[in-house]
């Protein structure tokens, strides 16, 4: 395992856990999807970077691709997958190669896929054949950035890395690759992760503003497959063991603690090359489905497992479930983490995202944070509600409501979140 990897991985957990104050959440249009709550044995197997034309690493299947090889595994175990796909990483020079083993192996100021100097062999735009293959047979695509560039500044491990450093940028480099899907594919985006999952882009916005003006839910990742980290093992057939074994012994143990541990979660993987430059995923998938499949799982898509719940609290059992999925497709109820969290008070904040118009309050926001800089979450849809005469002048973001306005709601004196989306007429 890279050492620099291990010990960041480290070192944020520490700080995260003794330093940073404790993550605070809003409701948001855009919600980070890691797992959702389910009793069926379903779970999501995620792919990120490719598709890849080029052989796995070390090639044992006659030259076939790697792409090709991954979806032959999931067709083997009647497996659904959703892969993360870049576009063309062609673009990303001049630059160079950094130190195998390390963050920067594929490049030190860009990522290339599936290589440094063999972008051609990789992405949407230049893999059609496997694109179209990943479409006729059932799996899903999402959005990973045309070219790759995370969006902002990631110091300690990508200090060296040229950044989008915009909203504008990062929308138009996501648009270039929702576009060609759309006209060269005729398929329509819904998820995105954010390379090297940075959220933050240093022009007041983040990734959630960025998949609010796209129309896109983040998707993020409850279990590392843990194929992208490499061996130290100098003799390369020891080094593909070691790292298979990382990828499948995890899923096993879990599977043997509860056998029911991975009921609703999405697992990371990797479509190409580790740091290393082998492709472990290609040995080991096959494994970790049949682990999965032998305890009674279906491996879906990620979309198919948002159907069966789009939230992380609240699954189909709840009497609010089918209300809230509505709303959810088309204004805030659930968090940037994805919970509801249907007992706690409704805050004025809240209120206000469920009534304004999802257009308006982000329109709103951002004109705000453009002119200022900083912005509360639901400063814009208040703004609306305010000039529609829906609060009290008074009202504050992260104070209680405590009355609810006329005709927009059944009587209640439950201000929950539950008692207020229970009496909300969907109209």
């Amino acid at each position: 395992m890279s050492l620099i990897v291990k010990i960041g991985k480290r070192g944020k957990r520490i700080v995260k856990k003794l330093i940073t104050p404790a993550e605070k959440h809003y409701l948001g249009y855009t919600r980070r999807i890691e797992r959702v709550k389910t009793a069926k044995r379903i779970c999501a197997m995620t792919f990120d970077d490719g598709p890849m034309d080029m052989p796995a690493r070390p090639d044992r299947f006659g030259g076939r691709s790697m792409t090709d090889v991954l979806l032959d595994t999931l067709a083997a175990h009647g497996a659904h997958g959703t892969f993360d796909v870049v576009g063309c990483t062609a673009e990303n020079y001049p630059d160079e190669a950094g130190k195998l083993g390390s963050a920067a192996w594929g490049g030190v100021a860009y990522d290339h896929y599936p290589d440094f100097g063999c972008d051609e062999h990789g992405g949407a735009e230049n893999c059609g054949r496997l694109i179209r293959r990943m479409l006729d047979e059932g799996h899903e695509i999402t959005n990973h950035g045309y070219r790759h560039i995370i969006f902002g500044k990631k110091n300690f491990v990508y200090g060296k890395r040229a950044v989008l450093g915009s909203l504008d940028a990062a929308v138009a480099d996501l648009t270039r690759l929702d576009e060609l899907m759309r006209e060269r594919y005729g398929y329509a985006l819904r998820l995105s992760r954010p390379p090297h999952y940075v959220d933050k882009i240093g022009d007041g916005f983040t990734s959630y503003d960025v998949y609010d003006r796209m129309g896109y839910q983040y998707m993020a990742a409850s279990f590392d497959g843990a194929g992208w980290l490499p061996s130290t093992n100098p003799d390369e057939d020891a080094a593909l063991e070691a790292e298979c074994a990382a990828m499948v012994e995890p899923i096993r143990r879990a599977l043997e603690a509860d056998p029911d541990c991975f009921c609703g979660q999405i697992i990371f993987q990797k479509d190409g090359c580790n740091m290393a430059k082998r492709t472990p995923v290609a040995y080991a998938l096959g494994e970790q489905l049949k682990l999965l499949r032998e305890q009674g799982y279906e491996i879906v898509t990620v979309s198919e497992l948002m159907a069966e719940s789009p939230f992380a609290d609240v699954g189909r059992d709840d009497p609010l479930f089918e209300k809230l999925a509505k709303l959810a497709e088309r204004t805030a109820v659930a968090f940037t983490d994805n919970r509801v969290r249907l007992e706690q008070p409704m805050l004025w904040g809240e209120l206000a995202m469920l009534l304004a118009p999802k257009p308006e309050a982000m329109r709103r926001r951002e004109e705000m944070v453009r002119s200022g800089g900083r912005a509360h979450p639901y400063a814009g849809a208040m703004a609306w509600c305010r000039e529609q005469s829906l609060l009290p002048e008074t009202a504050q973001p992260e104070q209680p409501v405590t009355a609810l306005p006329e005709g927009l709601f059944e009587p209640t004196e439950d201000l929950t979140r539950r008692g207020v989306y229970t009496a909300y007429k969907m109209g």
